[in-house]
């Protein structure tokens, strides 16, 4: 029996130091950022912002794969469902973790026990914009016409936090208003640029742009405070919805059972990254804060705005199945 225990003794040996060595070559290969929406919106431009320099830091190719749809859905399934090597990412926003479990009476993934958290990357406010064109010039008038017009008046949202913010508002200020759904923050301000659809709710980062040339003219932010970037611009508690105060977040995560070492690696990679200043002026620009924060951190985010989004969404209604 020696002889087979002595044997046993160096196999689990040298597993031990391949696993290390492996660990230690870490990135070998390609990483695949996963985006759960098409190019150009908020989330798309924190991971090629992201890829790009860590491209330049691993000397790795680190490309971005863009899967619309299904809410998240469809992305977070296959972030999921792929290997728990740490050559795939997912970045994810607040509905895929902490809004899509009261949403839906069953998911193709668990928010908490499908993904291993790498940091909370950055926050940002929705805005409340309209077509340059339509008829309320502010939110009083807004409402105004919502109230004369129950259910006529459409607004559109690229993902599920400009619905439970346009949801937010409605209940506030019990003004009925159909809400017109889109697979991404792009699609969306296109229709409110053509004039398709006349509001529209959608974080300030990738709005911001259209607000800035004029395409879309910005009502409010939800934000608790005005924001740097449109400090003519109240929120929607000064405007009078009280009590609507929502900031939506976008954050890196892993398959689930990634090593330890391995998610260490990466957050300290992707946190340094977040934290150069040519980073943040590119965040900060279209009105993105920076968070950076530990594994832990963002754990206890997704597990409080589980509990807040829950309730907001529970008192509206909202259910999509």
């Amino acid at each position: 029996m020696k002889p087979f225990r002595f044997l046993c003794t160096l196999l689990c040996g040298a597993l031990l130091a391949l696993g290390a060595s492996a660990q230690g070559t870490y990135p070998s290969k390609s990483i695949r950022i996963i985006v759960p929406f098409p190019p150009g919106g908020g989330s798309d431009l924190v991971a090629r912002t992201v890829s790009a320099r860590l491209t330049e830091r691993w000397k790795v190719p680190v490309v971005v794969d863009n899967k619309p749809g299904g809410n998240t859905i469809i992305a977070a399934e296959a972030a999921a469902k792929a290997p728990a090597d740490g050559y795939t990412l997912f970045v994810v926003i607040d509905s895929t973790l902490a809004m899509n479990q009261s949403l839906y009476t069953k998911l193709p993934y668990d928010p908490v026990k499908s993904f291993s958290p790498i940091t909370l990357a950055v926050s940002q406010p929705m805005v409340l914009a309209v077509h340059p064109q339509f008829q309320a010039r502010n939110v009083e008038e807004l409402l105004t016409m919502a109230r004369a017009q129950p259910g006529k008046l459409a607004y559109a949202f690229g993902a599920m936090p400009g619905q439970v913010a346009g949801e937010a508002f409605k209940s506030a200020t019990h003004a009925d208003m159909l809400a017109v759904a889109y697979k991404g923050s792009a699609p969306a301000m296109m229709d409110t640029v053509a004039g398709q659809v006349p509001i529209i709710f959608d974080a300030l980062g990738p709005a911001m742009s259209y607000v800035k040339s004029g395409k879309v003219r910005a009502l409010a932010v939800t934000s608790a405070t005005r924001n740097a970037l449109l400090p003519d611009v109240p929120t929607l508690g000064e405007a009078g919805a009280k009590g609507v105060n929502l900031e939506t977040w976008i954050g890196f995560v892993a398959p689930a059972g990634v090593d330890k070492a391995i998610i260490a690696k990466l957050h300290d990679e992707l946190t340094a990254i977040l934290r150069m200043p040519e980073t943040q002026q590119v965040f900060l620009g279209v009105g993105m804060r920076v968070i950076a924060s530990t594994p832990e951190q963002f754990a206890q985010t997704i597990h409080d705005d589980t509990e807040k989004f829950g309730r907001i969404i529970k008192a509206a209604g909202i259910k999509l199945d």
